[in-house]
């Protein structure tokens, strides 16, 4: 059980503590933060809120542990993480029954989430060994009009201290993809981890605690955004940003100065469907990628564009499998449960009654009860509908029945969101050209867009986001070359 056991001292009474210098702490300000459980909508947890003067300690201990975290030997670095990762695995029930609580993800997604997580985690362990233990050599004479007087020895070094802020969706997952690669880098690493979802990052983060990481190299701080979030983002200890979530991130790049930016902002992805297209597996990958956790995922699928000529069949086959989604609480596993806040539920609603007013057909009736929704497909979106272009994030999914390729491509590149979109067609060459017509970071062909597996490169255009991520982009980002250059007093060629 959460808060129990192995897990007990995270907690003091009913409040979860934050985690400092290698311990489980109590906030001076004696004010706590609540979480509401999306599916009762009473409060579940109540987590420390930190104060500003406590955020300076975290970094100042963050500061003085890296420095000595970066002469920790890269196979010693790995070793830690390996054991963090088992230890993840391993407890994967209590973390999982907090994301079952706090964001109302279907049980068996939970536990998937946590196992997810510890397999990213030794995976980057292995992936940064082999990274960082290549350098590159260089000779000069390789540049025209230099001779052989010059080796460069290049490496890759750590950047200092790590920012992460990973989103509610995913905030273990999302977590760990920013923290494995900060230390195996030989970095610290401050967390700032969402309110829906808080608890499970601090039962997450005292797993990495329990496999023995030296004191100050691992932080995590919580509280209030309006308290602690632009001083956290602003900090002059902070060397590096990565963040994953919404509008916040535009608002944090504008903020944050000289240092390096690794950001995931959200996107509207869009879902290309030609004539030819198998159109089972688009129904399929349809309610995959539009409605499991329920629609709260940045590369869900958020608008379907569909050749007028298939249509009418596609929306049959669509609307067949919805009525066979479950609807209900996430301890039952159902396939739709509540959205993670009642003014998530307030906002979808306000795209849903936009879109009936300008005339959109309901393929289901429109149905609320509290944060739950139920799966909607709307038919016949126009492009001056609200839901056309923004992001619900939520079980409500828009259909534009297009004329041409150029019109889907256009649409796609019309938003001002880039993350991932999808073509669904027979035709490689036409999926090819259409991948590289669409201005969105990833696109995938005859499947849904996803995130996974976690060592591909992610990555968003236009306001999705900054950078790249997976594994071995995140490793790259949160590092610098460092040069040695060799200066011969004379030319020096091999066997000359």
């Amino acid at each position: 059980m959460a808060g129990t056991g192995l897990f007990a001292e995270i907690l003091d009474g009913d409040v979860y503590k934050y985690y400092a210098d290698g311990e489980w702490k109590k906030s001076s300000s004696a004010k706590t933060v609540a979480i509401i459980n999306p599916t009762t909508r009473k409060t579940q947890y109540k987590v420390q809120a930190c104060t500003q003067e406590e955020v300076n300690k975290v970094m100042e201990s963050a500061k003085t542990a890296q420095k000595s975290w970066a002469k920790t030997p890269l196979w010693k670095r790995a070793e830690l993480l390996h054991k963090a990762a088992a230890i993840l695995k391993e407890h994967k029930a209590p973390i999982a029954e907090c994301l079952v609580k706090e964001i109302a993800k279907p049980a068996k997604d939970a536990v998937t989430e946590v196992v997810r997580s510890g397999d990213l985690v030794s995976y980057t362990a292995e992936e940064g060994v082999r990274i960082l233990g290549e350098g590159k050599f260089l000779v000069s004479d390789s540049f025209p009009g230099n001779e052989r007087t010059k080796y460069c020895l290049t490496s890759k070094i750590p950047l200092g201290v790590i920012l992460a802020i990973p989103p509610f969706n995913y905030p273990v997952n999302l977590a760990v993809s920013k923290i494995a690669p900060a230390l195996i880098a030989g970095n610290s690493l401050v967390l700032k981890p969402p309110t829906q979802g808080a608890v499970s990052a601090l039962h997450m983060v005292h797993c990495f605690h329990l496999a023995g990481f030296p004191k100050g190299l691992i932080s995590c701080v919580t509280g209030k955004g309006s308290e602690i979030g632009d001083f956290l983002t602003m900090h002059p200890g902070v060397n590096c940003i990565s963040f994953t979530g919404g509008d916040t991130g535009i608002a944090i790049s504008k903020k944050a100065g000289m240092v390096p930016l690794q950001m995931e902002l959200g996107g509207k992805d869009a879902c290309i469907v030609l004539e030819d297209a198998d159109l089972d597996l688009v129904a399929a990958n349809i309610i995959k990628g539009g409605f499991s956790y329920s629609g709260q995922r940045c590369t869900a699928v958020k608008v379907v564009l569909v050749m007028e000529s298939v249509a009418d069949v596609l929306v049959d086959k669509v609307k067949a499998k919805i009525a066979k989604l479950t609807v209900g609480r996430p301890e039952d596993d159902c396939d739709i449960t509540p959205v993670v806040s009642e003014s998530s539920a307030n906002f979808i609603e306000g795209l849903v009654k936009d879109a009936k007013e300008k005339g959109a057909i309901f393929c289901q009736e429109y149905k609320r009860d509290g944060n739950l929704i139920w799966p909607l497909l709307l038919d016949n979106v126009r492009p001056d509908m609200r839901i056309a272009w923004e992001e619900p994030f939520g079980p409500v999914l828009p259909v534009i029945r297009i004329d041409s390729i150029e019109e889907g491509i256009h649409h796609c590149n019309a938003s001002n969101f880039g993350l991932q979109g999808c073509v669904f067609t027979k035709d490689v060459n036409k999926a090819i050209l259409i991948s590289d017509a669409m201005e969105t970071g990833t696109v995938q062909i005859n499947s849904a867009p996803a995130r996974g597996p976690d060592h591909f490169p992610f990555q968003g255009l236009k306001d999705s986001g900054i950078g790249s991520q997976g594994v071995t982009n995140s490793i790259n980002m949160m590092t610098k070359i460092k040069s040695t250059v060799i200066n011969l007093p004379t030319p020096s060629y091999t066997m000359g």
